[in-house]
């Protein structure tokens, strides 16, 4: 069986700026986003809020945001990403 490859922050913040900009401010440089919705640095600073955590909440979407058809190692990447962005 062979083992599951790290997740990748990188390809996580590419990820985030494709699906996710449109309504969260997903990296520092970004200067708006939807109301009402957290920064991904916001979400990173939540505690216990960790990239287990996100990749499961990303696996399960919830009505508010779009059906992006996440794959596993692509949720693992975009939380790891989110969690690169806590202090």
């Amino acid at each position: 069986m062979a083992a599951a490859a790290p997740a990748d922050a990188d390809h996580g913040g590419q990820l985030a700026r494709r699906w996710c900009a449109a309504c969260h401010i997903v990296s520092p440089d970004q200067t708006h986003g939807a109301d009402n919705v957290p920064a991904f640095a916001t979400i990173a600073k939540i505690p216990g809020f960790d990239a287990d955590k996100i990749t499961k909440f990303l696996m399960d979407p919830h009505p508010k945001m779009p059906d992006m058809q996440l794959g596993r190692d692509e949720a693992k990447d975009l939380a790891a990403y989110i969690v690169s962005l806590a202090p």
